[in-house]
């Protein structure tokens, strides 16, 4: 299983005086972040609006950070490095690829309807700008596709899924179904269980759509 995006090219915060990076008002900044643009907007955010949200100082944000994109990318790598520790111990619950690719799809599903913030910035903040979307796609969503595609080509190999399919359009396919419903999810002016979906999603993709004798 992947560990992760690669380390190489993140973006590193400042350090803060005692040289912790993970102590609370790092966190808080970072979880502030999330809740102001995903209210505000990116553009129309100010570092301001996100210290006072997390109950600091203006100058305390900037002990951690050089800048509001900075702050931004570091709350969405702290997000998707804790998706990634859960869905490795999640993962280890299934005996089968299909089971795991399932797990998988709940598990991205359910994140976000848990967090509606995050989901906000995910799925419209963050493609508003293409230069935030290149970065987040090398840093963090290709870790999430190899990922995915090591999960399928475990089923080729066991014989579950089959061999004469491309796993990179088979993951994309998967990525693509989720991603959609997600923000469909952000959209709606209704509520609705948005990780009940994966269930069907995954029949469909396991099983296609043609019918068979």
């Amino acid at each position: 299983m992947q560990a992760g995006p690669q380390e190489q090219g993140r973006v590193s915060p400042r350090s803060s005086p005692n040289g912790a990076r993970g102590g609370d008002k790092y966190q808080r900044i970072l979880a502030a972040a999330i809740e102001v643009i995903a209210e505000k907007g990116f553009h129309s955010s100010r570092v301001s609006d996100i210290a006072e949200r997390a109950d600091v100082a203006d100058g305390t944000v900037y002990l951690y950070f050089k800048s509001k994109e900075q702050i931004l990318m570091a709350a969405l790598d702290g997000a998707f490095q804790a998706f990634y520790r859960l869905a490795k111990e999640e993962l280890k619950q299934a005996s089968s690829s299909k089971m795991k690719l399932r797990i998988l799809a709940r598990l991205h599903l359910r994140e976000l309807s848990r967090n509606r913030s995050l989901a906000v910035v995910l799925q419209t903040e963050l493609r508003q700008s293409a230069k935030f979307l290149a970065e987040f796609s090398q840093r963090e969503l290709k870790g999430y596709f190899d990922l995915i595609r090591e999960i399928i080509r475990e089923g080729q190999s066991s014989g579950e899924i089959r061999r004469d399919i491309s796993d990179k359009i088979a993951a994309a396919c998967l990525f693509g179904a989720l991603d959609e419903l997600a923000t469909s999810w952000v959209l709606s002016s209704r509520e609705h269980d948005l990780t009940a979906a994966a269930d069907p999603v995954m029949n469909l993709l396991l099983s296609g759509m043609e019918v068979r004798p």
